[in-house]
């Protein structure tokens, strides 16, 4: 039978209590992390304490480990041991959310190489916030693209939804936020350049999403995101295309053109120009049989391309 426990610090931080450990480490109190570890798809209450983790020592420790954890305590009423919460400022002031429950935004931060390299097995990574993220960012997107394109079709939306939400597109967005910055990685990932990773940083995109709704609900969720894809979703009304998050200029040339009541569009070899080693052809589109644009590439498809592109742009100015 092990020696009696004694919990001697709480707090819904992963982050945190680890922080604790390792202070009581350095002086040499072993200790141990309790956590009601249940997990949840569904907002948070503020006195829920299924996330809580608990510091615990042996009871002959106690006492010590206490006034170790006071003395290293803020200078503020209900203190953190550390100031890490405060590190993370500057992120809700540009998501425009503060977290009641900082502990889900450490935890949507916390990248899986930084559990790998954690022996207490007390911290847990971002990956099934991610996928919780990821149903979120879906059902918002889908909902603002049926109330903004009606006029599309279910096939139109689906493309429209997928350019919005994919991995390169939650990257710019979260680049914008610096969310690289914010990154709880493993020394690994650390040398390795994980916080300028795309991949790396659009999860955790999507991980952040999940922990404002855990945090707040949908609501808070609806507004982050509305406000993150704003300028997305103006451009992709001004086209009425894709290709306002891709290079298929061709396919929102063509999108644009059905959804106004116009035929598919015509492209035609209207011309070679430079010498035979820097050889560029030039294309022509046509709509209803008129110009609408031309373009050089290097081969048909590049100036196809970029005749489409100024085509929709001209049509859309």
């Amino acid at each position: 039978m092990g020696p009696e426990l004694v919990i001697i610090f709480r707090t819904p931080s992963e982050i945190e209590a680890n922080v604790v450990r390792g202070l009581l480490e350095t002086h040499g109190i072993p200790s141990a992390l309790l956590s009601n570890n249940s997990r949840t798809a569904f907002p948070l209450a503020l006195n829920d304490r299924s996330w809580e983790r608990r510091v615990a020592v042996a009871a002959e420790h106690a006492a010590a480990a206490q006034r170790i954890i006071d003395s290293h305590r803020d200078d503020v009423p209900g203190g953190r041991v550390v100031p890490f919460g405060s590190e993370l400022e500057p992120l809700e002031q540009r998501i425009a959310y503060r977290f009641r429950d900082r502990g889900l935004l450490e935890h949507a931060l916390t990248h899986r190489s930084r559990v790998h390299e954690d022996a207490s097995g007390g911290v847990f990574d971002n990956e099934s916030m991610e996928f919780l993220g990821d149903s979120v960012l879906g059902f918002v997107i889908a909902d603002m693209l049926f109330r903004e394109f009606p006029q599309h079709n279910e096939g139109q939306k689906s493309k429209l939804k997928a350019s919005l939400v994919s991995a390169a597109s939650l990257a710019r967005l979260g680049e914008a936020l610096d969310l690289g910055s914010f990154l709880i990685l493993g020394r690994g990932e650390e040398k390795t350049g994980g916080r300028r990773k795309a991949a790396i940083i659009s999860d955790c995109y999507e991980a952040l999403i999940a922990a404002i709704y855990l945090d707040g609900g949908i609501e808070p969720a609806r507004a982050f995101i509305e406000r993150q894809f704003a300028e997305l979703i103006d451009e992709a009304k001004r086209t009425g295309a894709a290709a306002a998050f891709t290079d298929d200029w061709k396919s929102a040339l063509q999108e644009w053109l059905q959804s106004h009541g116009h035929g598919l569009p015509a492209y035609r070899l209207a011309g070679e120009i430079g010498p035979d080693h820097r050889k560029q052809l030039v294309v022509e589109v046509m709509v209803g049989g008129e110009s609408v644009a031309r373009a050089e590439g290097r081969s048909k498809k590049e100036a196809a391309q970029a005749a489409a592109r100024a085509a929709l742009e001209r049509l859309t100015a």
